[in-house]
């Protein structure tokens, strides 16, 4: 039979992962973070996913599932195993405090994309990130916490539109460094581009084809030029 296990009185912030099975309910509290990471199969142990080694029919009530009743939906007692086939198999609550948590986390990382890729079609230079930030503010952008930033670029794209024209693009240049500055500035060849093709001359010169973020051709020849004092050539091979 299950046994109540106590509970502090007040309002309850609990992040649960919930499943129902065999005509009952089972829940786990959980580390939210971890509940995501486990289920995405990022090696994370179960032990440190769940707050504490037992499953519950109502976590809320402190109503603990039996042995027998999880030996019937699960055909195991262990604590552990059950809680692991909740998190994969069941639903994730979050409360709403990390659900923000998660949306502010995922507003960031779509700005940095929006910043790193898309430029005004006007200019062609790349939008200033408090002027993507207000952007979203203005257009009052939704941000689905359950789905990926790249999954919601192109909706996040239509949204900001009619209040900040953007295009995305990427570069594909060639460049060439002289050799008395070719090591110094490969780092930041390397950091902010793909490179598609390389060649070191005898002379220790370099020459190479690159792709970059439309977003990041301005900083990235600012500091090139800044490392060759401005002795380093380009060529745009074509824009995608």
């Amino acid at each position: 039979m299950s046994r109540e296990h106590a509970i502090s009185s007040g309002k309850i912030h609990l992040n649960l992962a919930r499943l129902k099975k065999a005509g009952k309910n089972f829940e786990v509290d959980v580390d939210p973070d971890l509940a995501l990471n486990y289920r995405a199969g990022k090696g994370v142990d179960i032990r440190d996913v769940v707050k504490a080694q037992k499953v519950f029919e109502d976590v809320k009530k402190g109503l603990l599932a039996s042995e027998s009743v999880m030996m019937q939906a699960f055909n195991t007692s262990n604590a552990l195993e059950v809680a692991a086939i909740i998190i994969k198999e069941g639903e994730i609550q979050l409360t709403a405090e990390h659900r923000e948590k998660m949306r502010e986390v995922k507003r960031k990382h779509l700005i940095n994309i929006i910043h790193r890729y898309g430029v005004d079609p006007r200019t062609n230079a790349p939008h200033p990130v408090t002027r993507i930030e207000n952007a979203f503010a203005d257009g009052k952008v939704k941000i689905d916490e359950n789905k990926s930033a790249e999954e919601q670029v192109k909706e996040i794209l239509r949204a900001l539109t009619p209040i900040l024209p953007i295009k995305f693009e990427t570069k594909e240049i060639e460049i060439h460094i002289p050799s008395h500055y070719a090591s110094m500035a490969n780092g930041i060849v390397k950091q902010l581009s793909k490179v598609l093709s390389s060649n070191w001359a005898p002379d220790g010169s370099f020459t190479g084809t690159i792709e970059i973020p439309g977003g990041l051709e301005e900083e990235f020849f600012a500091k090139l030029n800044k490392v060759t004092h401005g002795t380093v050539t380009s060529r745009l091979v074509r824009t995608k």
